[in-house]
């Protein structure tokens, strides 16, 4: 399977979406809309998602005794 199907439904990725601004999307159903919001009519479009970026590790604060066996 290439994608999860338990997504969370929100317009900012919907196939009907355009996203104008930082927080509202236009919605070729319903209008305009906020992004954290969805409707029955979502449809997922991977394209349109964003991953979430993953925290830094701080090498600082490591030592190499730390990766020796």
């Amino acid at each position: 399977m290439l994608f999860n199907k338990d997504i969370e439904p929100r317009c900012e990725y919907c196939r009907h979406g355009v996203l104008f601004g930082e927080d509202e999307i236009g919605c070729y159903k319903f209008g305009i809309t906020l992004t954290g919001e969805s409707c029955g009519k979502f449809r997922y479009d991977p394209e349109k998602r964003v991953p979430e970026r993953r925290m830094k590790v701080d090498s600082g604060k490591f030592k190499t005794e730390d990766f020796e066996l």
